[in-house]
């Protein structure tokens, strides 16, 4: 069975408010989302509970052609949220290869990247050393980008992956984002800026309502 992802029918609420319903998709190895809207309309909402982390009041996620069929989704995703995921106080490259052993398959000990090349990649490199605490906000938000590489995952949740960043920085997201798919990976964005990732499905999230 091919890689894919399959959303059919989710919706979730804000407390006794109801935030999107009815939400169906399917992405196949490769595919990718990005998701838009206006603020509060469920943009990080919908991320969330793909990530298993905000519940559904109904429907279903499903992955399709992964190792373990009975694993949860969440074993087989990353999630990159608004706040970056790192200890101040550990350096860079301990806070990667925390990520690394968290995110990693059982049994890995090893990081898939290993943190001086993630580093490298984001444009990080020689840096590891320094705690993260010391990293201006771009860099914090590359640092964070990092930990997507240092453990493969087939599925990326990215919530606003390009904050505080420069626009070169913002190419080298779409870099990030281009070889995941080329490897086969799937790609769910929520963005308010533009960003370069050619033949992506749209969602328009529109606060309670089916989304366009």
């Amino acid at each position: 069975m091919p890689f894919r992802l399959r959303v059919d029918g989710l919706g979730a609420s804000r407390g006794e408010d109801p935030i999107f319903r009815a939400i169906c998709l399917v992405l196949d190895a490769g595919g990718a989302l990005l998701v838009t809207g206006r603020n509060g309309t469920g943009k990080s909402t919908f991320l969330r509970t793909l990530a298993g982390l905000h519940p559904a009041d109904s429907g279903t996620i499903l992955l399709e052609g992964i190792a373990d069929p009975t694993a949860p989704v969440r074993e087989s995703l990353h999630y990159l949220g608004h706040r970056n995921a790192m200890k101040r106080d550990l350096t860079v490259a301990e806070n990667l290869v925390f990520w690394a052993r968290f995110s990693g398959r059982p049994g890995e000990t090893d990081p898939t990247v290993p943190p001086d090349a993630a580093l490298a990649t984001v444009g990080l490199g020689g840096l590891g050393h320094l705690p993260f605490g010391y990293l201006s906000a771009g860099q914090q938000r590359r640092a964070a980008l990092a930990r997507l590489l240092v453990a493969h995952r087939p599925v990326w949740l990215m919530d606003e992956p390009t904050a505080a960043l420069d626009t070169a920085s913002e190419r080298m997201v779409e870099a990030l984002i281009a070889g995941h798919r080329a490897a086969g990976g799937i790609v769910i964005a929520a963005t308010h800026q533009a960003l370069d990732v050619p033949g992506a499905q749209t969602l328009t999230m529109s606060g309670f309502a089916v989304p366009a």
